[in-house]
């Protein structure tokens, strides 16, 4: 993602004509995003993308079970504290 917002920040300025990217060749203003694609590639090769995703789905997962115990009751607080023990009845009953 980084190489595409470098990608249109240079295009941008090239376009604009400010500094010294008015002298740039659109060869480097465009290679960004030639790193870009490449590094997609790069990353669905050797399995990032995919980690990164079941890692999110995780966290999604975890978050809907500790929201769903919360409101059964079943999950105490979210420091980690333990739970209080439910009310004893009054003597005599």
């Amino acid at each position: 993602m980084w190489f595409v917002g470098l990608g249109v920040a240079l295009v941008a300025l090239k376009w604009l004509q400010i500094g010294l990217f008015a002298a740039l060749g659109w060869w480097w203003v465009l290679s960004p995003f030639a790193l870009a694609v490449l590094w997609w590639a790069f990353s669905d090769s050797i399995g990032l993308t995919q980690r990164r995703a079941m890692q999110r789905q995780d966290k999604l997962v975890k978050r809907r079970r500790q929201e769903r115990a919360d409101r059964l009751g079943l999950g105490g607080n979210k420091r980690g504290a333990p739970r209080r023990p439910p009310p004893t009845p009054p003597p005599g009953m």
